[in-house]
């Protein structure tokens, strides 16, 4: 049994077979619609299949382990829980019950604790096609400006509606939108009509606002003239363009509400951890014992550990949110590690994702000797985490400064080579004169190989457009940055199409041109937020160093007051070094929390590594050279 092309396993053979005609209920006519917008790559109805296999799974785990927990509590917690219930709920609270039995808690508890489950995954089913549809339209909206920028180039050269569109289809660097063209140009190729591709398409789609009218307009002006294409295209990308940029500021506006909120919930819970410290000689009650999954605690304790483990998950979560609240196309790039031990190595230099891999087992050695010379198992991880997140986040940042010191002379090159194209000469001819005249710093060996691979086309026996092509291929792989990728593969198809070179060269210079400002005016935007991040963490820091230098070693002189007095409070209740500790765990947890939101506004994850690390390292060294650890 096949579906989309993929021979099932033999677990979907099984779900196919059971759940496969629930497809066409009626109770999954919304699940339908979504499915269509997120266009997942499993057929609808294995879909639905796997999804009614785990809402049969959730109601056995739901009541088999809600009716172990309920058969096996003590007899207290249940008969707590039932009096909980019937004072707080509504008419149970006014009328008499008998008595529930064990047996009937038993059966009722798993029954809602199961049907509530199943239920839960069929919700979760419909959000998940929910959140992969707003991706897709988040990423449409972010690469249709550009995609319509390039056809409107392609259109200068030909007429023919399915040679732009393919052009575009093959640019991955247009994301959804040339997933879209392809789907268009597949859905065309079968039914025979271009048109029915398009009208598919757009009713399919999740970007109702902006791509489906798009492909309706497309269609009916290439079906008028290329004239009239023509004038749309450039009109639709000049509103497409403005669009963007508003909506690139209430990206903006949404990270300083982030920004705002990360600093309330992460300098929160160090004010709780100090309250309950400070508290904890008026309230007795909070060293009493309580029951926790991993065994006895104090309620200070477990308000300490929560609050730390409170601000990792922010942190974690603040750092996800601005990672997912870039624009797609200025968003940071992801590193590749090349195949092989010998160019992981080579690479580990200039590549971070190459620069984990070799600096990991340092981490591994770092960890056994800190555990051999006697650290707390808290500072052993912490260690070992700054010494790999420290040299990977290093070349981050080198290969960082090196791409941007390349998108900078990337213009001057386009620029460049736009010139001498303007003045009648050929592109290899420019790419020459540009490599000799032109001093390009950074990508200047760069254009060089592209000079001299452009040159090999010029062979009588050579193939000039399949040169052309491979050599600006090989170009853009160089130069390894993402705006070489979004701009120069522009150059490629629209020559292939036979569109003039003039115009080419002057749209790239001004999509090039916008991409880079967007770039710059987002990333002097974030760096708002890097020093957030850091300000956050030294406050945090200086206030628990303070309290734990000014506050705690109070408390000795307050408990041999209190010995000769009736005093009405246990100053005893504070133990300082057990206070310290826990304290420190806080503030490491803060260091982290605010590394990763600072390193991921400023560059993204392996960033991260390198704020977190540096952050982990001061609280360190502060508190050590302080005398608290």
């Amino acid at each position: 049994m096949t579906t989309d092309g993929g021979t099932l396993s033999l677990l979907d053979r099984g779900l196919y077979a059971l759940f496969a005609h629930h497809a066409d209920d009626d109770r999954h006519t919304a699940t339908r619609s979504r499915y269509r917008a997120a266009d997942p790559d499993t057929g609808f109805g294995l879909y639905v299949a796997r999804l009614y296999g785990l809402s049969w799974l959730a109601l056995v785990a739901g009541i088999s382990v809600t009716a172990t927990l309920v058969a096996l509590a003590p007899q207290s917690a249940v008969d707590g829980v039932v009096s909980v219930a019937r004072r707080s709920l509504p008419i149970l609270n006014r009328v008499s019950l008998p008595a529930v039995p064990r047996l009937g808690l038993v059966l009722t508890g798993s029954s809602v604790a199961g049907l509530g489950c199943r239920a839960a995954v069929f919700r979760l089913g419909d959000r998940y096609l929910g959140w992969v549809a707003a991706g897709r339209r988040a990423d449409i909206a972010a690469t249709l400006p550009g995609a319509v920028r390039y056809l409107r180039v392609l259109a200068s050269g030909t007429q023919d509606r399915e040679a732009i569109l393919r052009a575009v289809a093959q640019q991955e660097a247009y994301g959804e939108t040339a997933r879209a063209f392809r789907r268009a140009l597949n859905r065309g190729a079968l039914t025979g009509s271009l048109d029915e591709g398009l009208e598919r398409v757009a009713s399919e789609t999740p970007s109702r606002d902006l791509l489906a009218p798009f492909l309706l307009k497309f269609k009916e002006h290439a079906n008028q003239s290329s004239e009239a294409l023509a004038g749309y295209l450039e009109m639709e990308g000049r509103l497409l363009a403005h669009q963007q940029s508003r909506r690139h500021e209430r990206a903006t506006g949404y990270l300083e509400l982030l920004a705002e909120l990360f600093v309330v919930l992460l300098v929160v819970p160090a004010l709780v951890v100090l309250i309950v410290t400070v508290m904890s000689v008026l309230a007795p009650g909070l060293s009493a014992s309580v029951s926790t999954p991993v065994g006895e605690t104090t309620v200070r304790a477990a308000v300490v550990y929560g609050s730390a483990g409170f601000v990792l998950v922010t942190g974690l979560l603040a750092s996800w949110l601005v990672h997912s609240l870039r624009p797609t196309n200025t968003a940071a790039p992801s590193y590749r590690r090349p195949e092989g031990p010998l160019p992981t190595l080579a690479t580990a230099l200039s590549n971070p994702a190459s620069a984990l891999l070799v600096v990991a087992p340092v981490g591994v050695v770092a960890a056994v000797a800190l555990w051999s010379l006697g650290y707390r198992p808290l500072n052993v991880g912490l260690l070992s985490y700054v010494a790999v997140g420290l040299p990977v986040g290093a070349v981050a940042v080198r290969r960082a400064r090196r791409d941007d010191a390349k998108d900078r002379e990337i213009q001057d090159f386009v620029h460049a080579v736009a010139g001498h194209v303007a003045l009648g000469r050929p592109f290899p001819d420019a790419v020459r004169r540009v490599a000799a005249e032109v001093e390009l710093g950074a990508l200047s060996d760069d254009v060089d190989a592209l000079a001299f691979a452009l040159g090999l086309g010029d062979t009588p026996s050579g193939d000039t457009a399949n040169r052309r092509s491979a050599a600006l291929e090989q170009f853009v792989d160089r130069v390894g940055t993402p705006l070489a990728e979004q701009t120069i593969g522009l150059v490629v198809g629209a020559l292939d199409a036979g569109s003039d070179s003039e115009d080419v060269f002057e749209t790239l210079q001004t999509e090039i041109g916008t991409l880079y400002h967007q770039r710059k005016s987002l990333r002097s935007a974030l760096l708002v937020y890097v020093a957030v991040g850091w300000t956050t963490a030294l406050l945090v820091l200086g206030i628990t160093v303070a309290v734990n230098v000014y506050v705690l070693a109070e408390f000795a002189q307050l408990s041999a007051v209190a010995d000769g007095s009736s005093v009405a409070f246990d100053p005893s209740a504070v133990d300082p070094q057990r206070a310290r500790y826990r304290f420190y765990v806080v503030t490491q947890a803060t260091m982290l929390a605010c590394g990763w939101f600072a390193g991921t506004a400023s560059r993204g994850v392996y960033e991260a590594l390198l704020h977190s690390g540096g952050q982990v390292l001061i609280a360190y060294v502060v508190f050590a050279g302080v005398g608290l650890l």
